[in-house]
């Protein structure tokens, strides 16, 4: 019976999404403000990711588009953003456990106006090795509406915002590491 395969596989999606939204907003903390109007609702879960092209640190575009069919996490931060720093090994670690998988892009959006100058040193300095974007005129900020630093959205294969978290995370944690290897894992239908 495809029909009913079809639905227990649209219900096991939902679960999942259910399950990852639950841990990214379990343990919330404060956030820093970015200087964002205050009282703006968060980008909901559900919500078309906004597109962007920005450059890496090799000056490589790397463009929303170009990342169809794969999950991406997606971290808005800075050099100066305590919180952000607090996390960022988490990241690393996170980063670690899935880069050999092709289905997973971990991208960190750096927000310092300073660009490169500002980042480059800092990521070499602490040996990371996720991608980073460099957004010195904060149009991934303005565009995923972020109101504070870090803030981070899990973006579905078919560029739909899953999971979106405001502050800072321990994103080695098992349960989130686990719930993110399932969404990665499943392989569902890319819509065009």
């Amino acid at each position: 019976m495809p029909g009913r395969d079809r639905l227990f596989a649209a219900i096991g999606v939902m679960i999942l999404v259910a399950a990852l939204v639950i841990v990214i907003i379990y343990e919330a903390r404060p956030r820093v403000p970015t200087g964002g109007e205050e009282g703006t609702p968060p980008i909901s879960a559900g919500k078309l990711a906004a597109p962007f092209a920005l450059q890496d640190l090799n000056g490589r575009l790397v463009t929303l588009s170009d990342l169809k069919g794969k999950i991406v996490f997606l971290n808005v931060w800075a050099t100066w953003c305590g919180p952000c720093r607090q996390e960022m090994p988490s990241i690393e670690t996170l980063y670690d456990d899935f880069k050999n998988d092709k289905d997973l892009v971990i991208l960190a959006v750096s927000q310092d106006t300073k660009g490169r100058s500002a980042v480059e040193p800092y990521v070499e300095r602490n040996g990371y090795h996720f991608e980073v974007l460099l957004d010195p005129e904060n149009k991934v900020g303005e565009s995923y509406e972020v109101s504070g630093v870090p803030e981070t959205f899990i973006i579905d294969r078919n560029g739909r915002i899953v999971a979106h978290h405001m502050g800072a995370f321990d994103w080695s944690r098992s349960d989130f590491r686990a719930a993110l290897k399932e969404l990665v894992d499943q392989k569902q239908k890319i819509s065009s």
